[in-house]
């Protein structure tokens, strides 16, 4: 039925075709026009040949814009902390190479030291006083952890008596007996108990923290010594040369070591000062501390738990529960 309706459609005129092909023609050639106008407006850019995949990318407009770094466009804030950081770590970088030149140079003999013989005999007796101190703290915590064991072992004989004296009634009388005499000794070996851990406890922090801390400030002191005796180094290699060449740098050189100078007097004179303190306070300390222990010790092996407790009440120290799982020195 289609094909039939296409043959009986009526003819067209020579005159009517001839005008449609023109039209046909002209509106080409606008389109051609139009075409070539748009082309040139927006003509593409030509990409080169890619070297490589990016992945994930393959849609993306080739016109994307790249972000750029503050440093780019021009920001002086970033520029000033990039250049601040570029010269610490130069600073630190000569300044760890002179002091181990420095080193270096001393252990060989070719250059000389500053020596301050009073400050390091000080110094030496302290570190010596350290050594001594933390042995004495170790063989006390040994007693301490020893003692708490055997004041357990008490205790559990006690109970073992107890619960003997009550089946056994032949022997029930000298059953008795030794529980209620472990169980006294079980009592006064935790208040000894406790002598020692706060002795311990006090020695530790003497060790550990005080003395410690005097000494984290004399290895400041000895790195300033090594960088004040480098840079004196070179001042001095440089005075011997008065050519105009090394003028700047005699004078940068003086500006450093007045620097160092600075910082190395007032680190010795910090030193002197804590030492002085360290010595008055550890004095007063150990003699505290010593007179407990003796105190304490003597009144439990003599038996005297009036002068035994007493002794902690004259210390201010407080028993924890009895028959503690673990020893306060241990919580440490």
């Amino acid at each position: 039925m289609a094909h039939s309706a296409v043959n009986n459609r009526p003819a067209t005129s020579p005159v009517a075709v001839r005008s449609l092909q023109e039209m046909l023609k002209d509106s080409t050639d606008m389109s051609e026009n139009s075409s070539s106008v748009h082309s040139a407006a927006t003509a593409p850019t030509p990409r080169p040949h890619p070297t490589s995949l990016a992945l994930g990318t393959t849609n993306a407009p080739s016109s994307r814009s790249t972000p750029t770094s503050p440093s780019q466009n021009g920001d002086p804030t970033l520029s000033r902390s990039q250049a601040s950081k570029m010269e610490t770590i130069k600073n630190w970088s000569i300044s760890t190479y002179k002091c181990t030149k420095q080193l270096m140079f001393e252990k060989l003999g070719k250059s000389s030291r500053t020596v301050d013989t009073e400050l390091e005999a000080q110094i030496e007796q302290l570190r010596d006083i350290q050594r001594k101190y933390s042995n004495v703290l170790r063989l006390s915590r040994a007693l301490t952890s020893h003692f708490y064991h055997v004041v357990q072992t008490q205790h559990a004989l006690g109970e073992a008596f107890s619960e003997l004296a009550q089946k056994s009634p032949e022997l029930q009388e000298e059953f008795v007996y030794n529980a209620e005499t472990q169980r006294s000794l079980t009592k006064n070996g935790e208040t000894l108990l406790g002598a020692l851990n706060f002795f311990v406890s006090s020695v530790n922090t003497l060790c550990n923290k005080t003395i410690e801390d005097t000494l984290l400030t004399v290895r400041q002191y000895e790195a300033a010594r090594i960088e004040y005796d480098a840079y004196r180094t070179d001042l001095e290699l440089l005075s011997q040369s008065r050519s105009e060449a090394n003028a700047v740098r005699l004078d940068e050189a003086t500006q450093l070591f007045e620097s160092h100078k600075v910082n190395f007097e007032k680190l010795r004179s910090d030193v002197t000062i804590k030492l002085k303190f360290l010595d008055e306070n550890r004095i007063k300390v150990m003699h505290k501390q010593l007179l407990l222990l003796h105190n304490a010790v003597s009144a439990y092996f003599s038996g005297n738990q009036q002068a035994l407790e007493a002794t902690l009440k004259q210390f201010n120290i407080k028993l924890k529960s009895p028959n503690s799982s673990i020893p306060s020195w241990l919580e440490q």
